[in-house]
């Protein structure tokens, strides 16, 4: 957890100079989207890939998603076997955002690190791939100077990051990255450990992988429905996967599913109807079919998981889910408290369902502090601002802890130790504390 106040913030941003970075992989939406963040802060940023033709696409991405001239102005293209090694031995920050896959980042950081200067920094944007293990074996001006800047996407927007240390990177250079990315790019910087997933997408992607495994049993629009907006999201699950694509929800959970053993395992097992729709080709809106997709007529339709066929939402028949419209009733008042106990009183089997996510949700986020992050802070400001969830102990202070714990023990989930002690003595009295987050903001839709 960071302990830099705002005068040392601005105190170490000036420390060291970010004049050049050079971005890899700037033709994916990642890469990009990086990309065009650092041109606001820095006098050049090198655009790099495969080819030259795919570094301008990437450029060009990047002006029309921030609509900025700047990003033009401070812009430089060219690609890995004619500019690679020239422009890294120049760059005061190198910054990798390939595909997810750790033996191409492996090669990529090979190169690297034969051209790269001592004092330079080397960032991934991974989204959950061992910082230290993309660093193993590496000389220790590389490990010193290599940590992970997990920005959340579009990155323009987005302002929730989280900042990656390896084991070697030294206290000094963590410092300054947070100070810069505070400063200089406007972040909400989080600090997490080198865990599978880290914080955000750890949390995150088990609650929707969740949702994927429900849409089997109940279908994807009852799921959508049901762990909705009102719930404290901005977007439903499964249309989140859609957007986010399944083949990078899939190298998600793969990852925290192969290399963690926690009391919500099975949550993070891919769908085998995910993985079969997945070899034809189906990923979501990046292919124009996933959850959901709207034909030439712009007619919604919704995937059955057992056939893989899909048909027009329209007629898809929904439970009685009134409860749902006087939630977001009262959450469009300002009446969250007010809202939350009419969901939590709600009756009925699919009432009982949202309400098992939910605790799912708060249930394994308190389970993760000491392990993904130091405190429950840190994992509530990732939800909140890199996925734009209600967070955690928002959501524990607006339900009560008391009724909180027994929505947990009623969907036959683990109590966390925290909860149980604020349950019985009545502290702390509000979990949440934030000075410019607007708990108000997670519940205004329906």
């Amino acid at each position: 957890m960071s302990s830099l106040s705002a005068a040392e913030v601005r105190k170490l941003a000036k420390s060291r100079k970010i004049e050049h970075v050079v971005v890899l992989g700037a033709n994916g939406t990642m890469g990009y989207g990086s990309a065009a963040l650092f041109t606001q802060a820095v006098p050049k940023v090198t655009f790099l890939a495969r080819t030259k033709a795919k570094a301008e696409e990437g450029l060009g991405d990047a002006i029309r998603q921030v609509r900025s001239p700047t990003v033009a102005s401070a812009a430089e293209v060219g690609d890995y076997e004619h500019d690679l090694e020239r422009e890294v031995s120049r760059a005061d920050l190198v910054f990798e955002a390939l595909t997810e896959d750790f033996d191409v980042k492996k090669a990529i950081f090979d190169r690297v690190e034969e051209a790269r200067r001592d004092d330079s920094i080397v960032a991934t944007v991974t989204s959950g791939l061992s910082i230290n293990a993309l660093c193993e074996g590496r000389d220790h001006t590389f490990r010193e100077n290599f940590l992970g800047i997990h920005f959340f996407n579009p990155p323009n927007v987005i302002v929730g990051t989280e900042l990656i240390p390896g084991n070697d990177t030294t206290p000094e250079l963590v410092d300054f990255v947070e100070a810069f990315c505070r400063a200089r790019l406007g972040r909400e910087i989080i600090r997490t450990a080198d865990t599978p997933a880290f914080a955000g997408n750890r949390v995150g992607f088990k609650v929707l992988n969740e949702a994927a495994q429900l849409a089997e049993e109940i279908g994807p629009v009852l799921v959508d429905r049901l762990i909705g907006p009102y719930t404290g999201r901005a977007m439903t699950p499964l249309a989140t996967i859609d957007l986010v694509g399944w083949d990078i929800h899939r190298a998600i959970v793969d990852n925290v599913y192969e290399n963690t053993d926690d009391e919500a395992h099975e949550t993070n097992r891919l769908p085998d109807y995910m993985d079969k729709l997945m070899e034809k080709g189906v990923l979501g809106n990046k292919t124009g079919r996933g959850f959901f997709w709207r034909g030439e007529d712009k007619v919604r339709h919704v995937l059955d998981p057992a056939s893989g066929d899909y048909r027009p939402e329209a007629d898809v028949e929904l439970p009685d889910l009134s409860y749902i419209d006087q939630v977001a009733k009262l959450h469009s008042q300002g009446r969250y408290k007010e809202g939350m106990a009419v969901f939590m009183k709600a009756e009925g089997e699919y009432a009982a369902i949202a309400r098992k996510a939910l605790a799912g949700y708060i249930s394994y986020a308190f389970h993760r502090v000491g392990e993904v992050t130091e405190t429950i802070d840190g994992i509530d400001r990732i939800m909140g601002t890199g996925f734009n969830w209600a967070p955690p102990s928002v959501l524990v202070d607006t339900i009560g802890a008391g009724a909180t714990v027994e929505m947990i023990e009623k969907s036959g989930l683990p109590v966390p130790p925290a909860l149980a002690e604020a349950a019985r003595t009545g502290e702390p009295a509000r979990f949440f504390h934030h000075e410019t987050i607007n708990r108000g903001k997670f519940f205004v839709a329906g």
